[in-house]
């Protein structure tokens, strides 16, 4: 299991914890609207980093942003596996056909 298969466990875990305890259930307890506005903050967070040039700061951000993307996925019960099984669906296809095919 990868890391970021252990803390999707650990985040969908958290989501009957006591939201005094855990940092994560009391994302969770805000409900999906505020997990999504922490994970766009954490974004752009991750994008002024990109800018600056800062290597360790921006991995640090973007660390921050996949916490916070599995925790905004979990407020709508989407797991990582559907993300995955969505990539893998993708895998080999061009970009440019990829979207054309959305619609």
């Amino acid at each position: 299991m990868s890391v970021l298969e252990r803390l999707a466990a650990t985040v969908e875990a958290r989501k009957g914890a006591d939201p005094d305890s855990s940092w994560t259930a009391k994302l969770l307890a805000r409900g999906p609207e505020k997990c999504a506005e922490k994970f766009g903050e954490e974004a752009v967070e991750a994008i002024i980093e990109a800018v600056r040039g800062d290597r360790a700061r921006l991995a640090s951000e973007a660390a921050d942003v996949l916490y916070h993307l599995l925790v905004m996925l979990a407020a709508r019960d989407v797991t990582l596996a559907e993300v995955m099984a969505e990539l893998e669906r993708r895998e080999g296809t061009s970009g440019i056909a990829e979207k054309a095919g959305r619609g």
